[in-house]
């Protein structure tokens, strides 16, 4: 990650780890804008999900997934950046930060994407 190149003593490599930082958020919009494009067309031919909550539910499945291979990855094996780091590092937000952004997104994601499913097989009448 561009962003854990420089520890940020100074302004100069804050700085630079800012830009990082930038150009990594300027990608996940062009890569949202894709994915936003793509489910639009899964609209236009009918193939989106039916119900928001499923689309909602598979929004946090992916995030959660995405939070928790980031997490593991970057802070755990590489240990290339921590969800604290200053003026100590403190290992305990990195696990917090992979229970409640990871296993919880997943759970409650799956949780919203399985049940609106149910929901949705079983229309109402009336």
């Amino acid at each position: 990650m561009g962003s854990a190149i420089l520890l940020p003593h100074t302004m100069d490599a804050m700085s630079r780890n800012m830009q990082w930082d930038g150009w990594f958020h300027a990608a996940t919009l062009v890569l949202t804008i894709i994915g936003v494009l793509m489910l639009w067309s899964e609209a236009r031919r009918g193939e989106a999900p039916g119900r928001m909550s499923v689309l909602i539910g598979q929004m946090i499945l992916g995030w959660g997934v995405f939070n928790l291979a980031e997490g593991v990855i970057n802070h755990h094996l590489l240990e290339l950046h921590h969800v604290r780091d200053l003026p100590v590092h403190v290992p305990l937000y990195d696990w917090v930060f992979l229970a409640v952004g990871g296993v919880l997104l997943i759970v409650v994601g799956l949780a919203m994407a399985s049940g609106a499913r149910s929901v949705s097989a079983h229309p109402r009448i009336g």
